[in-house]
Formats: C-alpha cells, structure tokens, sequence
C-alpha cells in the first residue's frame, strides 16, 4: 500500500472515529443496542492509534502524533476492562466515561493538529490577543469532550440500575386502619 493511500485509510478511521465517539458520549447506553457504535467508535480509534504508530515506519523519529497514539493505547485497557469486563457496573461507569472522553480528545487533538499544519488558510490565521487560533481551537475541542463526559455520566447515572426502594415509614394513621 502506498504511503498516501495508508495516509488517507489513516485520515478516514480518525474522522469515523470522532464522529462515532461524539455520538456515544451524546447517547450513552448500557443497553446491548448501543454497543454496536460503541464498538465502532472503539474499532475505528484503535485501528487510527495502530496506523498512527505504523507511520514509525516511513519516518524513524518519534513525534507528538507516536506519543498520542501510544498514550491512546495506554487508556484503552481500563476502558475496555470497564465495558466488556466489568458491563459498566459501579465505578467503572465513571472509568468507561473517562476514557471514552480521553479517547475521543486525543483523536481530536490530533485532527487539531493536523487540521492547522495542512490546511493553508487555518494555519494563515492571525493570533488574537486571547491565544493563537491552534491553542484556542483545542480548549474549545477540550471543552466539548469535558461537556460531552459530563453529559455521558449523568444519562448513565440517570439510565442505570434501578434502585432499591425503601419501604415507606409507618404512619399513626396506618397503624389503626
């Protein structure tokens, strides 16, 4: 396979992935029907980290993209571990969460970064006295995936097991009726 083509297979198992994440944070579910994107959004960003890692190949020096792909690999254990081991139950909830969101902002962080080196008119773009263009597209990336596990986390503490009821305190009245 030639560099460009293993390049665009890269690109479009980044982009799949992303638009697949956003979409399990939106509507997370621990219901069996939802684990079909969420195998997706995990497929698709564990094959764009190998990918990433395989530009090793061509280019012998390590870069910011090799680090994020192995810091990706690195939180896809507890993450798995969450789903598939432990079904989401108790605090691995909140550890499921957490590295779907890390997931998806490191996938993100790179198409950032990519984004800004390749497209000619974004990296044109003047710096404002806030920041430069780059530094605040990844806090808004960093504030919609912090929103997004927020959001995640309250609909699956929300949607989660039923509780317990407890019975209801014997009242004066109950007790001559």
């Amino acid at each position: 396979m030639s560099l460009s083509t293993f390049t665009v297979v890269h690109v479009v198992l980044s982009l799949l992935g992303i638009a697949s994440g956003v979409l399990v944070l939106l509507r997370p579910s621990a219901s069996p029907k939802a684990w079909g994107l969420t195998t997706l959004f995990l497929a698709a960003t564990l094959a764009t980290s190998v990918t990433g890692l395989l530009y090793l190949l061509p280019f012998p020096r390590l870069r910011l993209g090799h680090g994020i792909a192995v810091a990706s690999l690195l939180v896809f254990v507890p993450t798995l571990l969450a789903l598939w081991h432990h079904r989401l139950a108790g605090p691995w909830r909140a550890t499921y969460v957490a590295g779907v969101a890390t997931l998806l902002y490191l996938n993100a962080f790179i198409a950032v970064m990519q984004a800004f080196a390749k497209i000619g008119f974004l990296r044109a773009l003047p710096a404002t006295t806030i920041g430069s263009p780059l530094f605040l597209a990844h806090l808004l990336v960093l504030a919609i995936c912090v929103w997004l596990a927020i959001h995640a986390f309250t609909s699956l503490q929300a949607g989660g097991a039923p509780r317990r009821s407890r019975p209801r305190p014997l009242r004066v009245a109950d007790r001559w009726n």
